[in-house]
């Protein structure tokens, strides 16, 4: 497995133990990297992927409940809304990444993590946001927010 895929599962895991105990405080971001400690040559993407999630949550959501249909995020499989974050955040503010490996990075974690149907509703999903940014509906030149989870 490669750096970065190992990076964005861990990504997954740690934004999935957030939103699930609703706890999206930097302490608990350090809990989690305590108890599962991503390895060096992995950490500064994981961190990246993670931090730039939370620092961009409500953003994020709102692209996926505006290209869902007549879903709430809160309403979807937290391990799906999860995989999706991390693809938009980098589809959004990682512009060295092609929005396609976003894509297919999301819908193979969604094979190992997610249900039969996770990929296919994922990949519905990212695929309207890459259309979206690809005829300049979505800007990709935002000033990422920084705060310090």
């Amino acid at each position: 497995m490669g750096k970065r895929r190992k990076a964005r599962e861990l990504g997954m895991q740690a934004i999935f133990s957030m939103d699930l105990g609703r706890n999206l405080k930097p302490e608990q971001f350090e809990f989690f990297c305590q108890n599962f400690s991503p390895p060096s040559g992995v950490r500064d993407f994981f961190e990246k992927l993670v931090k730039g999630v939370l620092n961009n949550w409500d953003m994020i959501n709102s692209l996926i409940e505006r290209f869902s249909s007549n879903w709430k995020v809160n309403r979807m499989a937290v391990v799906d809304r999860n995989i999706m974050r991390i693809a938009i955040y980098e589809m959004v503010f990682c512009s060295d990444i092609p929005l396609k490996v976003s894509i297919n990075e999301a819908i193979d974690i969604s094979k190992k993590f997610g249900t039969e149907e996770s990929g296919a509703f994922i990949n519905g999903i990212l695929d309207s946001i890459r259309m979206a940014i690809e005829s300049g509906e979505i800007q990709t030149d935002w000033v990422e927010i920084q705060t310090n989870p």
